[in-house]
């Protein structure tokens, strides 16, 4: 009786370790981490293109390629969010309940 108990007992672990493993693969998608940095970068080179003097523009033979190279970054962030929003991670296998929720046995 005592080893069908322990067998029990391994196989909720391991069922608990797959959900964890799952949410975590979910939180930290690289599509996630690459999105978020793309935006935030294209933010500030954005931000720079709209403030570059006309020397710096001058520079770059007439081209603002701050503005250009942030607002490309821009898109291309939100395309990587996108696609994480549309293509979701797969979900957990059949039989592996999420982390939060108890069960009462």
């Amino acid at each position: 009786m005592s080893e069908s108990h322990s067998e029990k007992d391994l196989q909720r672990e391991i069922t608990e370790l797959q959900g964890k493993s799952a949410t975590a693969s979910r939180l930290f998608d690289i599509r996630r981490i690459i999105g978020g940095l793309f935006v935030v970068y294209g933010v500030i080179v954005t931000l720079a293109g709209l403030t570059a003097s006309d020397a710096d523009i001058d520079k770059a033979a007439g081209v603002n390629i701050n503005l250009w190279t942030g607002l490309g970054m821009l898109l291309l962030g939100l395309f990587f969010l996108a696609w994480l929003k549309l293509r979701p991670a797969a979900p957990a296998p059949p039989g592996v309940e999420p982390e939060n929720d108890e069960r009462v046995e």
